[in-house]
Parts: C-alpha cells; structure tokens; sequence
C-alpha cells in the first residue's frame, strides 16, 4: 500500500490499459481527510495487499483527477482492467473500503 501521494500520475491511457484489479487513490499529503483516511486504507489493505495502487497528488489542471470527475478528497476508485467498478470518497469505516476491493477481486 503506498503512503504518499506522488506527484508524477500515469496517464490515463495507463490506467485504462490495466489488467486484473488495482486502486486508484486521489488526493494530498496535507489533507486531513486523506490523512484521516490512512488507518482505514491501511486495515483494509491486509486482505487486499496484492491489488496495486497508485496515489496520485491532484489538484486543479490535474489532468488525470479531472479525467475521473474527482471533486473531493480521497477519492478511491476501485479498477478491473482499466474500468471503474466501484468508488468511494471520504471513507468513514474500513468496511466500505472492503466492500469495494470484493467488487475487484
């Protein structure tokens, strides 16, 4: 599970060429609801740890959050080769996490 937002994002040509699940997290590293949001992914994580995930830093001209119509942070969206299945924004519990990652897998 990655803990830091990266700046550098994959295209969304990338994220749409993926294979099996992964998850696509948007947000900030000074957001406090993406910091609030880390104890959630994390427990979540510990039955999911094989999906991939990519955090991406948005913001406005943020060309990929945009391409996904992310208006609050984190934005969660859960992948299958490529193509959104579920998303979640603003988790609360672990268990909508969890919830979405069955949809995945």
């Amino acid at each position: 599970m990655e803990t830091v937002y990266k700046e550098a994002a994959p295209t969304r040509a990338d994220i749409d060429a993926l294979s099996g699940p992964a998850l696509l997290e948007f947000g900030t590293n000074w957001c406090g609801y993406c910091r609030a949001a880390l104890p959630l992914l994390a427990q979540a994580y510990q039955d999911f740890g094989q999906v991939p995930h990519f955090k991406v830093e948005d913001g406005p001209g943020r060309v990929l959050g945009r391409s996904f119509r992310v208006k609050l942070w984190p934005t969660l969206i859960f992948l299958r080769d490529g193509k959104e299945v579920a998303r979640v924004v603003r988790p609360e519990d672990a268990g909508e996490i969890i919830e979405a990652f069955a949809q995945i897998t």
